[in-house]
């Protein structure tokens, strides 16, 4: 019966989507000094509002600590939508239960964007068991999601080119940015011990930032925080462990923390000591208004925090000094 409801209450959602964009139009140009952009995640709006700096207004759908995997929008979110001039989400199927939406945004004639569209998806990651489809996580390598900003830029001159030479100067500045935070990363994570350069967490959402930054990724869940971890899977997690003498493990915002504790557990009744090695920002970033809660700040906590738990080296407070919390060895 539950599962029913959720049924007619997303074919719900989904009409009056249907309805709100057969009768809304796209406009021909921005007014004002200001037009209006949704995005999905965090993600997404950060390096959106990078580049269109003061020539829009950018807000998100989904806020700190919130499952992109997991996501429906609301019905306050589809008026958000329906009223926006442009909408950019991540795309890879990350926001997969929201794609009929964007579906029929598109069809309306609003424009409709993916960050990640112009990735070469040779180069994407598909993982066995991921039945074809690229890992959607892209934004764990600093250099990858700057190739995405450069896609914002030029879509923001197709829909407003009176400024594209602004779009376009904002994302060369900020893509400096990150090129800077990108070669912290390999310059710190280098840093560790080559034995110690494991990195386990909830879910499979690092595989990107253990590609570009030299770490081996276990994640204990798939790609999407709707596949389950079975026993055995955490039984051979724990096997590894103890065999190559791990000493931390990492949870996650966005994620339940169930299965990262069971590894604690089964780590300690082989008398292994395991401990936490802090909290990533997997699918979702910090509190807004602080520095964690940008993409710069997102990563640089990830880094930073993943170093020093490695027993490498770091600043205490990460690239730029603006971490809000000391991290360190315990």
């Amino acid at each position: 019966m539950r599962s029913a409801f959720r049924y007619v209450v997303i074919l719900s959602l989904l009409a009056t989507l249907a309805l709100c964009f057969s009768c809304s139009k796209a406009p021909d140009q921005p007014k004002g000094l200001a037009f209006t952009i949704v995005c999905t995640t965090g993600m997404v709006a950060d390096i959106v509002r990078q580049v269109a700096g003061d020539k829009a207004v950018v807000s998100n759908l989904m806020g700190e600590g919130v499952d992109p995997h997991l996501y429906k929008p609301t019905r306050g979110d589809l008026v958000k939508m329906v009223k926006s001039d442009v909408i950019f989400y991540s795309g890879l199927l990350l926001e997969g239960r929201m794609t009929e939406a964007f579906v029929r945004a598109a069809r309306s004639g609003k424009p409709v964007y993916a960050v990640t569209e112009l990735l070469d998806h040779e180069k994407l990651l598909k993982p066995a068991g991921s039945a074809g489809h690229p890992d959607p996580h892209v934004w764990m390598d600093v250099s990858a999601w700057s190739q995405c900003v450069q896609v914002v830029a030029l879509s923001l001159a197709e829909f407003d080119p009176a400024h594209r030479s602004q779009y376009l100067a904002n994302a060369q500045a900020y893509r400096k940015e990150l090129a800077k935070l990108h070669d912290y990363a390999v310059q710190t994570i280098a840093t560790i011990p080559q034995q110690q350069r494991v990195l386990i967490t909830a879910h499979d959402a690092f595989n990107y930032f253990g590609q570009a930054y030299n770490l081996k990724v276990k994640g204990i869940q798939g790609l999407s925080t709707e596949s389950e971890a079975g026993l055995d899977d955490i039984n051979k997690l724990i096997d590894m462990i103890v065999a190559s003498g791990i000493k931390a493990v990492f949870v996650e915002t966005s994620v339940s923390d169930k299965n990262i504790r069971a590894l604690l557990e089964g780590a300690k009744s082989r008398g292994h000591e395991l401990k936490i090695g802090g909290s990533l920002f997997s699918d979702a970033m910090g509190q807004g208004g602080t520095y964690e809660g940008s993409y710069m700040g997102m990563l640089d906590h990830n880094i930073t925090t993943i170093v020093h738990a490695l027993g490498g080296r770091a600043p205490p407070r990460g690239l730029h000094g603006k971490l809000g919390s000391v991290t360190h060895n315990e």
